[in-house]
């Protein structure tokens, strides 16, 4: 990219074309960029600026424009009213590190499994059952994180669809 727009500088948006412009040259200018994606110029500056929040259509085709998924995520987990609540933001690691984390947030699924059997067994959750019941919600949100940020990195590198 040409100029390095410094008051863009740690802006997901501006590094994300950044990093597009490594390997696609119609991405260094805001110009042709927004052509591409389809949105306004002056719109695209105002979004890499953080003056304005793009509209989830604007952070899909930015996201597919660029090959980077993960500006979905992190668009529902930061800005989205209703993400924000329910979408956990993921960190894209190398493929080798992404599968050991999803390996190991699965090695106890069988005492998960068995403890979610014998809390439901009555259909009710009693108090003193309630800390292992939060023991399994957070180990299921574990593993749905790691399979989400391999599941990113799949689409991202292997272009994988969604």
């Amino acid at each position: 990219m040409g100029k390095k727009a410094t008051k863009a500088a740690d802006n997901m948006y501006y590094l994300a074309r950044s990093e597009a412009a490594e390997g696609n040259a119609d991405f260094a200018s805001r110009e042709k960029t927004a052509e591409i994606i389809g949105i306004d110029r002056t719109r695209l500056a105002r979004i890499e600026l953080d003056t304005i929040s793009p509209y989830p259509e604007e952070v899909k085709a930015m996201a597919e424009a660029y090959n980077t998924p993960e500006l979905c995520n992190s668009y529902c987990a930061r800005e989205c009213p209703i993400g924000r609540n329910s979408v956990s933001e993921v960190t894209i690691d190398d493929f080798d590190r992404l599968a050991l984390k999803v390996l190991g947030s699965l090695k106890d699924i069988d005492a998960l499994r068995a403890s979610l059997i014998a809390i439901s067994e009555d259909g009710v959750i009693e108090e003193n059952e309630r800390p292992a019941f939060q023991k399994i919600l957070d180990s299921l949100q574990k593993i749905s994180n790691n399979a989400n940020a391999l599941r990113i990195w799949a689409m991202k590198n292997i272009r994988l669809k969604q």
